[in-house]
C-alpha cells in the first residue's frame, strides 16, 4: 500500500514538475495602450486572449488616459521603461516619438496595411485609422453643423465636449483640423468656438461619457462612433456631421522600445497586429477601421457612416514642430473671455 501511495506521488509529481516548468518559462510581454484599449469592451481582451494562444505568454496591458498621454508617459520614464511596445500613438505624435530615441526600428513587412493616401514608416506600424468628427445627438439637436464654420459660428446654446490636445489625441486631431481649415486665423476660431464649449476632457472616454450620458449634445469623436450604437445599441439615434470642408484623420501606430526586456516577443506581437486575429478586434471593440484583412466583412453599420469629401492631414515633422505653439494659441484663445 504504501509502495503504491509512493508510486503514485512519483507519478502525480512528473506532470506537477514539467507544468511548473512551463510556468517558469512564460514570458510576459508589456504593453503601454490608452485606458479604451484596454476597457472590457475594447479591443485588449480579444487580442490578449487571441495572441497570448500562439506566443507561450502573459500580455500585460497598462493604460494612461490617451494617446498623448501615452507618449508624455514615454518621456518621462526614459530608458528605464518597463514597456516592450507601445500602442495608440499616432501619426501626428511619431516625429517628436522618434526624437526621443526610445523606439526600436521594427523590421516588420507593413506592406498588408492600407490607409488613406498610404502610410509607411521604419519604426511604427499601423493598426487602425478614422476621420475625426462631431458625433450629434439627433434627439436634442435637429440641425448639426454642416461645416467646421457652422461649427465655429453656430448657437452658442447648442454645446459640445472636446478633448484636451495636451493630453489627448482626438484633442489634437481637432486642433489641427482648425489650423488646417482656418491656417493662420485658427486663434480667432477657437475664440468663437469657446462659446460652444461646455468643458473640455483629458481624454475621449470622459467626453464621450458626458455625451451619451444627455449632458451635452455634440462631442468630438470620429465617423466610426455611430456604428457602435447602431450594431450595440440597434438605435441610429446618434450621428456624425458630414462637414463640407473635410474631416482631418488618425491613423494609430504601434512601436517596439530599443530597452525592450522581451524584444523577439515585441516583434512577434508587432507582427501579429496585421493579421486577422489582432484586425478582427478593430471594427466592433475599437470602432475604428482596420488597416488590414479581417476574417469577416465589416458590418453593415459601417457602409451607412459618413464619407469624408476630403481628408486633411499633416506630416508628423509639421506637427512635432509647431505643436507646442499651436496649443499655446488654443490656450490663450480658450481664455479670452
Amino acid at each position: 500500500m504504501y509502495r503504491r501511495l509512493f508510486l503514485h506521488s512519483l507519478l502525480a509529481a512528473s506532470f506537477v514538475l514539467p507544468a511548473i516548468a512551463v510556468a517558469q518559462d512564460t514570458k510576459t510581454l508589456t504593453i503601454y495602450t490608452y485606458e479604451s484599449f484596454v476597457s472590457e469592451w475594447g479591443p485588449g481582451p480579444k487580442v490578449k486572449a487571441a495572441f497570448e494562444e500562439t506566443c507561450n505568454c502573459t500580455v500585460n496591458f497598462v493604460g494612461v488616459a490617451d494617446g498623448v498621454a501615452l507618449l508624455n508617459r514615454l518621456k518621462l520614464e526614459g530608458a528605464s521603461s518597463k514597456a516592450d511596445v507601445v500602442v495608440g500613438l499616432d501619426t501626428n505624435l511619431i516625429a517628436e516619438a522618434k526624437q526621443t530615441r526610445l523606439l526600436e526600428v521594427s523590421g516588420i513587412d507593413t506592406s498588408a496595411a492600407k490607409v488613406p493616401g498610404g502610410f509607411t514608416d521604419d519604426i511604427f506600424v499601423p493598426y487602425d485609422y478614422g476621420h475625426f468628427a462631431v458625433i450629434y445627438d439627433t434627439k436634442t439637436l435637429k440641425n448639426p453643423p454642416k461645416s467646421m464654420k457652422d461649427l465655429v459660428e453656430g448657437d452658442p446654446s447648442q454645446k459640445i465636449v472636446i478633448q484636451d490636445p495636451r493630453t489627448s489625441t482626438p484633442g489634437l486631431g481637432l486642433l489641427l483640423w482648425v489650423k488646417s481649415v482656418y491656417g493662420d486665423k485658427a486663434p480667432d476660431a477657437w475664440a468663437k468656438l469657446k462659446n460652444r464649449v461646455l468643458t473640455v476632457t483629458p481624454g475621449w472616454s470622459e467626453s464621450y461619457g458626458l455625451f451619451t450620458k444627455g449632458e451635452v449634445p455634440m462631442v468630438l469623436s470620429y465617423t466610426t462612433s455611430p456604428a457602435y450604437h447602431m450594431v450595440s445599441e440597434k438605435t441610429d439615434r446618434y450621428q456624425a456631421a458630414s462637414f463640407e470642408e473635410g474631416h482631418y484623420i488618425q491613423i494609430e501606430v504601434a512601436g517596439i522600445l530599443k530597452n525592450a526586456p522581451e524584444q523577439a516577443l515585441a516583434k512577434q506581437f508587432m507582427a501579429f497586429m496585421l493579421t486577422t486575429g489582432f484586425q478582427d478586434a478593430i471594427p466592433e471593440n475599437n470602432w475604428m477601421m482596420p488597416v488590414a484583412a479581417t476574417s469577416a466583412p465589416l458590418p453593415e453599420a459601417f457602409s451607412k457612416l459618413v464619407q469624408p469629401s476630403k481628408t486633411f492631414v499633416m506630416s508628423s515633422e509639421e506637427v512635432a514642430k509647431n505643436r507646442k505653439a499651436w496649443i499655446d494659441e488654443w490656450l490663450t484663445a480658450m481664455s479670452v473671455k
